[in-house]
């Protein structure tokens, strides 16, 4: 014999459910409860995306802030004395050597001003 779905029932139920999940957003909400994750900090923003294109041998050798979120520096391969300039930004990083040089030069001018043109001395 078949069962008959009864629908007030059915609403009933999925009222009560949304209504509780409601209260535990509610609930996480004002507890703090931060969903997504967080943005990392700037610094690990720029060594994840440097080893990310680079490799895992890649290092920042050299970093200094732009304009806004965007971080500007030095990275090489360890081992290695050449480097390369680049400008990192939360959801980009370009370096000199990239196949966009006009690309880069514009954003180092416009977020990178202070960078200077050939990394500086980090001996001693």
């Amino acid at each position: 014999m078949a069962r008959r779905v009864n629908v007030q029932r059915v609403i009933t139920v999925l009222g009560v459910l949304v209504l509780g999940l409601g209260a535990l957003c509610v609930y996480a909400a004002t507890q703090g409860v931060r969903w997504g994750g967080t943005a990392p900090e700037p610094g690990d923003r720029v060594v994840s995306q440097v080893r990310e294109q680079r490799g895992r041998q890649a290092e920042v050798r050299y970093v200094v802030a732009g304009r806004g979120p965007a971080l500007c520096g030095y990275a090489g391969l360890r081992g290695q004395t050449d480097v390369t300039a680049f400008v990192s930004r939360p959801n980009r990083i370009l370096f000199a050597d990239d196949p966009l040089p006009e690309e880069f030069t514009a954003m180092r001018e416009r977020d990178c001003p202070d960078l200077p043109a050939a990394p500086p001395s980090l001996a001693g």
